[in-house]
């Protein structure tokens, strides 16, 4: 059998992190993956990290304080939070981040994003809390570089990603780069984002000799009188034990494919998760056979997605995060009645509340379907989706002349729908949006149109020029943040509040600190990140089991 101090389950940001700090407080560490392809979903994500108060905003001439974060997250928890947890995360954040640029080549710089909720007490119009990592070139990882997991932004054919989260619009860059630096980053495999910071924490873990065992699934705890000892795990149909002699660190994220676990704790609809298919809950079952008391259940990362018909990734339906899109001037959201239902522009976390509005007479979720509509000015202008500025829509975007004939194409009422886009019509003229508040935020329009931000008319515009289009959306998610109930440290607690000896989690595998909120652009990983570095040195400097 073999052994370790430490086994850490799981190779995104979170698993990679517990494990570096775990061997850099003096453990042998054993790093284990469920996929073939490291990196977990954070290989597919855009790599930012919500971290307030953190240094390099402050170098950056960014005002901010842990009395500002917390009054910003308190402010949205509706006590669904743990203030104890919150204050760990606002204080630890920026020791982490401080860890990682002392102990890789990793660097990191701030955004500009405006937090989802910017008007809030404690919020930053003006960003700085979400950080990105440095690009990094994958040839550094020798014959791990074709075995980190792609995501939305990846290259089809290499699976690199080129751009930086800074350079995209939706942090205020242009999206393009010049030849030559694209060049140079195809050559050298230059990579941003979430595989940037995959791929920097890969590449200092196997600097330390902590090589990730693929293809091997974690199936059960060993317990020993109480305490977690060990994992059994699963590879091509063989089982074989592992033992730890400190502790083991559930990094495996959340229960979003697991269709018996979704249909058990989430509080609403959920199609299409926008995450690697691996994610079936396999610590959170673990951690309930091992007593773990159990925080958060109902909650994910809520994300409108467009699934795309005909194109799979990773094995299942491909789909697309809606963001830029349904910000744009000239797109709008309707529901099964042909009625706008919310803010287009607020963040997408937000709007799986309006997707679990409960209707109690026709008994069902009243804004689903959702259909995303925008007319040829915006495609002209804008594109939509991959399609460039005029560019030639798919077959499977719904279309037609006229309003009436595009409502009977897609299913909703008629009559509702031309006199909801007659009335946003008429809004958009006097520069306002009285429904709802599109354009009212700082947040609203930076992911519309760049050139006219901060003005409302980034976000505010008619649909009035036909052929109108439509496309619908699902209510998905990035991950769910249901799980097991931790202490500071990351150590799991049981059903009496009592630490459960061995056992920790962290990430979307964990309790999610922040509750219902997510704080701003990266606050999927900011988190995860800071528990996953707590996680790991607190199972190195456990006890040892004889």
């Amino acid at each position: 059998m073999r052994e370790f101090d430490v086994v850490v389950l799981g190779t995104g940001a979170t698993g990679l992190l517990a494990a570096l700090t775990a061997h850099e407080a003096g453990a042998r560490v054993g790093l284990f993956e469920k996929n073939d392809l490291v990196g977990g979903t954070t290989a597919m994500s855009g790599g930012v990290a919500w971290l307030p108060n953190n240094p390099q905003a402050a170098a950056a001439g960014i005002q901010d304080s842990p009395e500002e974060a917390l009054r910003y997250l308190e402010s949205l928890s509706h006590g669904m939070t743990d203030s104890t947890l919150l204050e760990t995360l606002v204080k630890t954040g920026p020791e982490m981040i401080d860890w990682i640029e002392k102990h890789t080549a990793m660097r990191f710089w701030p955004c500009k994003i405006p937090d989802y909720h910017p008007e809030h007490p404690g919020g930053k119009p003006e960003g700085g809390r979400s950080l990105e990592p440095s690009l990094f070139s994958f040839l550094e990882l020798g014959e791990w570089a074709d075995r980190v997991a792609t995501g939305q932004y990846s290259d089809p054919e290499t699976g690199d990603v080129y751009l930086s989260t800074g350079e995209s619009p939706r942090a205020g860059g242009s999206g393009f780069i010049l030849p030559e630096v694209m060049a140079e980053r195809r050559t050298k495999r230059i990579n941003g984002r979430g595989r940037a910071l995959a791929g920097h924490l890969l590449k200092a873990c196997l600097d330390r000799g902590i090589e990730p065992v693929t293809g091997s699934r974690a199936r059960e705890l060993v317990m020993d009188n109480g305490r977690v000892t060990g994992v059994i795990f699963e590879k091509q149909g063989e089982k074989f034990a592992v033992r730890a002699s400190k502790g083991v660190v559930i990094a495996t994220g959340g229960f979003e494919f697991d269709k018996d676990l979704v249909k058990a704790f989430l509080r609403g609809p959920m199609h299409h998760p926008a995450s690697l298919p691996s994610n079936t809950g396999d610590g959170l079952r673990m951690a309930m056979r091992a007593g773990a008391m159990l925080g958060n259940m109902r909650e994910a990362w809520w994300v409108p997605v467009l699934a795309v018909p005909g194109e799979t990734r990773h094995g299942v339906q491909r789909t697309s995060l809606v963001l830029r899109e349904r910000s744009l001037p000239g797109a709008i959201l309707v529901n099964q009645d042909g009625v706008r239902f919310c803010n287009e522009a607020a963040n997408y976390n937000a709007l799986g509340g309006a997707f679990h509005q409960f209707d109690p007479v026709k008994f069902g979720f009243k804004n689903l379907p959702c259909w995303l509509v925008f007319d040829q000015a915006y495609l002209r202008k804008y594109g939509f989706w991959e399609v460039p500025p005029g560019g030639e829509l798919p077959e499977w975007v719904a279309r037609d002349p006229s309003l009436a004939g595009l409502a009977g194409k897609i299913g909703i009422d008629a009559d509702n729908f031309k006199q909801t886009v007659a009335r946003w019509n008429a809004n958009v003229s006097q520069g306002r949006d009285p429904d709802f508040q599109r354009g009212d935020s700082a947040y609203d329009g930076w992911n519309g149109d760049n050139a006219l931000y901060p003005d409302r008319t980034s976000t505010l515009g008619p649909v009035i020029e036909g052929p109108f289009y439509a496309v619908q959306l699902h209510s998905s998610t990035l991950g769910t943040k249901g799980g097991p109930q931790t202490d500071a440290r990351g150590a799991v607690l049981d059903v009496f509040g009592k630490a459960i000896p061995g056992l920790y989690a962290a990430g979307n595998a964990m309790a999610g600190v922040t509750g219902m909120v997510y704080g701003g652009a990266g606050g999927t990983l900011g988190p995860a990140m800071t528990f996953g570095y707590l996680a790991g040195r607190a199972a190195a400097t456990a006890p040892t089991v004889a």
